[in-house]
C-alpha cells in the first residue's frame, strides 16, 4: 500500500471539522493526524488527543531539530505544526493520514508530499452564509468576528491551489462529495 495524506482546509465556519469527522467514521483506513501546539490546553482538552501540547521553548528546539513537516507562529509564542513522527506512526499502522488544518499549513503539506497528498478546500456557499455561521457560533465580539472574516477572505483567495473544492451548501451533499474524492484518490 502506498501511504497517502488527505488535507482538509477551510475558513472557520465552513464545516471542515464536521466533514473530517464523518470521514473518520466511514472505515476508510484513515487516521487523524494530531497537530502540535505551544498554546495552553483549553478546558477538556487532553495531550495527545486534541493536540500534542509542547512548551514554546521545546517547540523552538524541535523546529531547529527539523521535527516538523510544517509549522507556523500564529501569535507570539503560539506555534502550531505537524510532526514528521506523527505521520510516520500513522503510516506504520497501515493507515492514511487525514488532516484538519489551516490553509497555509495545508498548502505546505501539499507542497511537501505532492502526488502522495490530496488537498481539499471546503467553502461555505457564500460570504454571507459564512458570516452567519460564525455569528451563530458564539459570543465573539465584533472585532474578533471581523478578524475571522478577514482571515476567511485571505484563505478563500488560496482555494484554487487545492486539488478539489467542496462547497458546503448542503451538508449531506458535501459529505458525499468528500467521501467520493477520498475513495477515488485511494483507488489511484
Amino acid at each position: 500500500m502506498k501511504e497517502k495524506l488527505f488535507i482538509f482546509s477551510a475558513p472557520s465556519g465552513a464545516g471542515k471539522s464536521t466533514i473530517v469527522q464523518n470521514l473518520m467514521n466511514q472505515n476508510l483506513g484513515l487516521e487523524f493526524s494530531i497537530s502540535a501546539t505551544s498554546r495552553e490546553p483549553r478546558e477538556g482538552e487532553k495531550d495527545g488527543r486534541e493536540y500534542h501540547f509542547i512548551t514554546p521553548e521545546k517547540f523552538r528546539r524541535m523546529i531547529k531539530e527539523d521535527a516538523f513537516i510544517e509549522w507556523e507562529e500564529v501569535y507570539p509564542d503560539q506555534f502550531y505544526g505537524t510532526l514528521y513522527s506523527e505521520v510516520e506512526l500513522i503510516w506504520k499502522r497501515g493507515k492514511h493520514a487525514i488532516f484538519d488544518i489551516d490553509v497555509v499549513g495545508g498548502l505546505n503539506l501539499k507542497k511537501k508530499y505532492g502526488e502522495q497528498a490530496c488537498a481539499i478546500f471546503i467553502q461555505a456557499p457564500s460570504q454571507e452564509v459564512l458570516e452567519q455561521r460564525l455569528r451563530s457560533r458564539g459570543p465573539d465580539d465584533e472585532t474578533s468576528l471581523q478578524k475571522r472574516l478577514g482571515k476567511a477572505m485571505f484563505e478563500m483567495s488560496h482555494k484554487s491551489r487545492f486539488d478539489h473544492i467542496v462547497v458546503n451548501d448542503s451538508l449531506e451533499q458535501a459529505l458525499a462529495e468528500a467521501e467520493k474524492i477520498v475513495l477515488d484518490f485511494l483507488n489511484l
